[in-house]
């Protein structure tokens, strides 16, 4: 019989301690590494720095009346409690707890390649409503950068259609948000992007790259004029018509060959609701 593989995950220290990846920790490893950081000279020096970057995932309260049913009540909430020396005073109890990833604003470019598709799925579900464009810029410049997305609106009789878009898309993987509208759905794919390990800086140069300053006499020199007119021979008739919405008309984000869709023509009545 051949040897079996093992792989091991790598175990997360202070040292190695990032924004990002402090994700992957839960409430027991934050005890662990800051027990061992207790007797690490080189590591109590920079405690309050490591403790900004657990606090971007965790919470922090302290435990001010040490009693059981006060403890009892912070584990009912999900805390866990334990005992840790933040300053130069003697250890105090804590209680510690992972953010909650609940709603699109708790999304953030160090948590999203952190959570699953799936994840990401419930959470978009909890704050949807109108479909990927109501969401803001900077909300979906966070979710891409973790996930693949596409999108597209099919009525609800074709969407999954054997052999079309959608089937293809969760055979190749996607997770899908079904979003009704009226008659039609839309139909939000996402899969997860390979993760790209980041060099972890050492903290003094990690301040150093947080403070650095620029000039700002000099930050706006030998910068080209940017034209931001518009062409005004533009023809600005081209304005959106309901009555003209069919089936060939509807977007898709996805690109991929007509054919594989095989859609009939069908008129949409005046009253159709979006």
């Amino acid at each position: 019989m051949g040897k079996m593989k093992q792989t091991t995950k790598k175990t997360l220290t202070l040292k190695t301690l990032t924004k990002g990846n402090v994700w992957e920790m839960q409430e027991n490893d934050i005890f662990r590494m800051w027990e061992a950081a207790e007797r690490d000279v080189e590591l109590k020096e920079n405690l309050p720095h490591y403790r900004s970057i657990i606090q971007t995932a965790f919470d922090f309260e302290p435990i001010t009346v040490d009693k059981p049913e006060v403890i009892k009540k912070y584990e009912a909430r999900g805390y866990q409690v334990g005992q840790m020396k933040l300053s130069d005073g003697d250890k105090a109890k804590w209680a510690i707890k992972k953010k909650a990833i609940l709603r699109i604003t708790d999304l953030t470019h160090d948590n999203i390649h952190h959570i699953s598709a799936i994840k990401l799925i419930e959470v978009l579900d909890r704050n949807f409503g109108c479909g990927w464009e109501s969401l803001p810029q900077n909300v979906k410049d966070i979710i891409e950068s973790g996930f693949e997305v596409s999108t597209t609106t099919l009525p609800a009789d074709r969407l999954k259609k054997k052999g079309g878009l959608y089937d293809k898309m969760v055979k190749d993987g996607y997770e899908v948000l079904e979003i009704p509208q009226g008659t039609w759905i839309e139909a939000i794919f996402v899969k997860q992007k390979p993760k790209v390990e980041q060099p972890q800086l050492k903290p003094e140069i990690q301040e150093k790259h947080t403070h650095t300053n620029f000039d700002d006499e000099d930050s706006d020199e030998d910068l080209p004029e940017i034209d931001d007119r518009y062409d005004e021979d533009e023809d600005d008739d081209d304005e959106f018509d309901e009555d003209k919405l069919t089936e060939e008309s509807y977007r898709t984000t996805f690109e991929t060959n007509p054919e594989d869709l095989d859609l009939e023509s069908a008129d949409v009545s005046d009253d159709e609701d979006y």
